[in-house]
């Protein structure tokens, strides 16, 4: 594991993929596909550095202020990774983004947020063993003396009908997906516990709750993700811990029109707020569940999907 501080000055400061860049950046190994596209990533089989420039403004006033505290952001050199990071940063915490192998979004991210003066700090860990998240998490919180929150949006989506799934197709879902939330959150409780409390977040998916063709391990995954989340909850609010899930619909992406324009043109109908998702819608939500204003939410799923989820279904 590696990390790689950004300095100015004065101090750190400034402001996912496979598991989740672009659509993650991933804890193990990274897997892509193609066909239907799923829900809670950025569509079909998506790799590569997130495009574009990020809101990484260092306080944004209209987001809940995070000033002084710490947030881990598992799979931030991806597209929604990265967006969760930069609204974290946007609402004055300081940002450890978690990267396993896109070290250049990580640190071109990490820039950003210190040009905009806030705080961050990449670090590389492969989610898939546990001790390699006992030490991300341990790096996290003696940063800057503490964690007050972790987000993991580590995962990975391929696409695999059930009758050409493997074994191996299955398990690497799962330790991705899932497991990995698992060590991360072993890990975290405690370092959580010792500042007094503090939030857990998993990035779930609609396709928790709803099955897609291709997508039967990653529906799986997801579905026991939430499940986690809420026993975890249970276990963790003696400890100040909250424990929740946002579970995002499709969110946009470079190239993603192309690549599903039918698929998008039937979200763009379904959808009761007639638009996809962005990464910072992600992040919003994030960020208001890492907050005060949350402190009396755990074992919740919060659905980010633009109304999509409320349709009838017959």
């Amino acid at each position: 594991m590696t990390q790689t501080p950004v300095t100015t000055m004065s101090e750190t400061t400034g402001h996912e993929a496979a598991a989740r860049e672009g659509g993650g950046d991933g804890g193990g190994r990274g897997a892509t596909g193609s066909g239907t596209a799923g829900f809670g990533t950025a569509g079909p089989g998506t790799t590569g550095p997130p495009a574009g420039p990020r809101n990484t403004s260092a306080r944004d006033t209209g987001l809940p202020d995070l000033t002084g505290r710490v947030a881990l952001v598992t799979g931030a050199s991806g597209l929604v990774g990265g967006g969760i990071a930069a609204r974290f940063a946007a609402a004055g915490a300081g940002v450890v983004v978690h990267y396993r192998e896109n070290e250049k979004s990580a640190q071109a991210l990490v820039a950003q947020i210190v040009d905009a003066g806030g705080q961050a700090l990449s670090v590389q860990a492969d989610l898939n063993r546990a001790s390699e998240c006992e030490r991300l998490l341990e790096t996290a919180a003696d940063w800057r003396g503490g964690l007050d929150a972790l987000v993991h949006a580590a995962g990975i989506q391929p696409v695999r009908d059930l009758a050409d799934m493997t074994d191996d197709d299955w398990r690497q879902m799962y330790d991705t997906n899932t497991t990995s939330a698992f060590s991360c959150t072993r890990a975290a409780v405690p370092l959580l516990a010792a500042r007094g409390g503090g939030s857990i977040t998993y990035i779930a998916s609609i396709e928790g709750g709803q099955a897609t063709p291709g997508h039967a391990h990653y529906c799986a995954s997801k579905a026991a993700l939430i499940m986690f989340a809420r026993s975890a909850a249970l276990e963790h609010g003696r400890d100040a811990v909250r424990v929740n899930t946002v579970s995002p619909g499709l969110i946009e992406r470079p190239g993603l029109r192309d690549d599903w324009p039918e698929g998008v043109r039937r979200w763009s109908r379904a959808a009761p707020l007639a638009r996809l998702g962005s990464p910072e819608d992600i992040g919003n939500a994030c960020v208001f569940l890492a907050s005060d204003a949350a402190g009396w939410i755990t074992g919740t799923d919060l659905v980010v999907d633009g109304g999509v989820s409320a349709l009838p279904t017959w």
